[in-house]
């Protein structure tokens, strides 16, 4: 049996996956998700001194504290399972690989186990954030002394 006749057994016995309803799944989660962040954006605006431009902030922080605390919990595996890439595309999936990869290390003691592999995921993400997050303020100053976008 050569590679093709092989391909074709192999395409033959692998169950087909269902991509719509995996795609519907992820739509659902994602939206919940978001949908929760909106009811904290609308909280921070009503109880606290906030605008809609400025509410964000907290809103990411506390999604990402409530993806930790559902990680710690087990229920954002049980979540992530039904959703797939609708639990890993907004910021709670940052919040449950840094919690994640922290919990896989505890064995190895809280400096070194928990506290080092929290950040060598967030560590790359707050280096790389900083980092694009200053050139895109770099180019917008060069756009707004040139006159083509105003402030």
């Amino acid at each position: 049996m050569d590679q093709k006749q092989f391909q074709k057994v192999v395409d033959k016995q692998t169950p087909k996956a269902p991509v719509f309803m995996n795609c519907l799944k992820a739509f659902i989660v994602g939206g919940i998700f978001c949908t929760v962040g909106q009811l904290i954006t609308f909280f921070y605006m009503r109880f606290f001194p906030f605008t809609e431009k400025t509410a964000g902030n907290p809103t990411v922080a506390t999604m990402i504290f409530i993806a930790m605390i559902l990680t710690g919990t087990g229920l954002y595996k049980k979540i992530s399972q039904f959703g797939g890439a609708g639990s890993a595309v907004p910021v709670t999936g940052f919040g449950n690989a840094v919690i994640s990869a922290s919990i896989e290390h505890k064995t190895e003691g809280y400096v070194l186990g928990v506290g080092g592999n929290m950040f060598k995921l967030a560590g790359s993400v707050i280096v790389f954030g900083v980092l694009s997050a200053f050139f895109v303020a770099l180019v917008k100053t060069i756009l707004v002394k040139l006159g083509v976008v105003s402030w």
